[in-house]
């Protein structure tokens, strides 16, 4: 069966390909926040043992903070969509601090 209306079948790969690109930009985000905790507590620990165990260790460390951040952001994206997970994350600041403004 043929489209009708190929304009329209156009606009709609475009607007999933764009909304896969926001999917994945959210899912990044979700990913580097325990992934940079990881990577802090690594350098903490490497800094205070500056040797070849130490840096296994601090290797070790960030590559768990990345598999943590991986694992939260696909038990995110199934339940529902990143992006509404990130901003009803960070929408509740927003809100008390416009409250208090008034």
């Amino acid at each position: 069966m043929v489209d009708a209306n190929p304009k329209q079948t156009n606009k709609k790969d475009k607007k999933d390909f764009f909304n896969l690109f926001l999917e994945v930009f959210g899912f990044i985000r979700i990913v580097v926040s325990p992934f940079l905790i990881g990577l802090a507590i690594g350098c903490g620990v490497y800094v205070s043992k500056p040797d070849e165990i130490g840096l296994v260790i601090a290797i070790s460390i960030a590559s768990i903070g990345l598999i943590i951040g991986i694992i939260w952001a696909t038990k995110i994206w199934r339940k529902k969509s990143t992006l509404d997970y990130i901003s009803t994350a960070t929408s509740p600041d927003f809100d008390k601090f416009d409250n208090d403004q008034d």
